[in-house]
């Protein structure tokens, strides 16, 4: 089945303004993936050219096949999105028109079930966005003390039952190391009561997400990434982000109000032009996918999308 690109359409037209007005547009995706943002935008746009950015060396590849008949308008990097000013340098240029970041874990590392992100099929314990380099899911749930444990659950999955999962973690590993995908499943449905776990979906969904958010430490990452795309911005260029868990979005919201808002002293009658806020918001708030789309892919249903506009240098 052809991967669906979650709000393609709307992450193409709010990235257009800066993109039709410009000569030689550039835009970062920050998060390539499948490449299909990539692929809508440079279809659309003859003359932009996009880099995409991707930790994950396999999407990279397919990205690669399917974005090869661009040519040299499409240039890929092997990075993490928080590198992303190191980037931009490698390529010789110092602003772009665009960055889009799409978020979170992707269709393809979910779908393939050796990759360990899905509690759904039985695989190692892996996680990593990136299998050429960091610790696992594994490691980290066998090595880790339990009050660190305890801690990635309660904050990345905002696990209630994270001290009992905790605890039956311990139980298990001092037996043998734990590096399944369906024992850790098993062990935390078995540890979360039976009331609760008729409700809410899978009741490893929380724990899983903690897992690969610390394997990866994606907010750090999102938290670092998301001043340095702000700072490559043209004025007229937007900053397009598509979170999928509420943690992400409250990262991009706090930091998208930081730069749409004003610094000048609250005492003064007028604005003064070095204190003005360098940002303006496209539109207040998030938006979500249509329903037609969330019927398409039901994956895209938590999306929340939001943009930020350069009106000042």
């Amino acid at each position: 089945m052809q991967h669906i690109s979650v709000m393609r359409d709307r992450c193409v037209e709010l990235l257009s303004p800066s993109i039709i007005s410009s000569a030689n547009p550039v835009v970062i995706d920050a998060t390539l993936g499948l490449g299909g943002h990539s692929e809508a935008l440079l279809q659309k746009f003859s003359h932009l050219t996009v880099i995409g950015i991707d930790r994950d060396l396999q999407a990279l590849a397919k990205a690669n096949t399917r974005l090869a008949p661009f040519g040299d308008r499409f240039k890929s990097a092997h990075a993490i999105f928080d590198q992303l000013s190191e980037v931009i340098e490698n390529f010789g240029i110092t602003e772009v028109n665009g960055v889009l970041f799409d978020l979170g874990v992707s269709s393809m590392q979910l779908d393939e079930g050796s990759r360990g992100f899905s509690y759904s099929h039985d695989a190692p314990l892996d996680m990593r966005m990136d299998q050429s380099r960091g610790i696992t899911a594994s490691e980290i749930i066998n090595t880790y003390q339990p009050g660190e444990l305890v801690r990635i659950l309660r904050v990345y999955g905002e696990e209630k039952f994270a001290t009992r999962i905790v605890e039956n973690i311990v139980k298990e590993r001092a037996i043998a190391p734990m590096n399944s995908t369906i024992q850790l499943a098993t062990l935390v449905k078995n540890s979360i009561p039976a009331a609760t776990r008729r409700t809410g979906g899978n009741p490893s969904k929380r724990t899983f997400q903690a897992l690969r958010i610390a394997v990866n430490d994606e907010l750090g990452a999102i938290e670092r990434a998301i001043p340095q795309a702000l700072e490559h911005i043209i004025i007229g260029g937007r900053v397009v982000v598509m979170s999928f868990q509420s943690l992400e979005d409250r990262i991009i919201k706090e930091h998208f109000a930081e730069a749409s808002t004003s610094k000048s002293p609250r005492e003064l009658p007028i604005e003064l032009p070095q204190y003005a806020a360098k940002f303006k918001l496209v539109f207040n708030s998030s938006e979500k996918p249509t329903e037609s789309e969330i019927e398409e892919n039901s994956r895209a249903a938590s999306t929340r999308l939001r943009a930020i506009e350069r009106v000042a240098a």
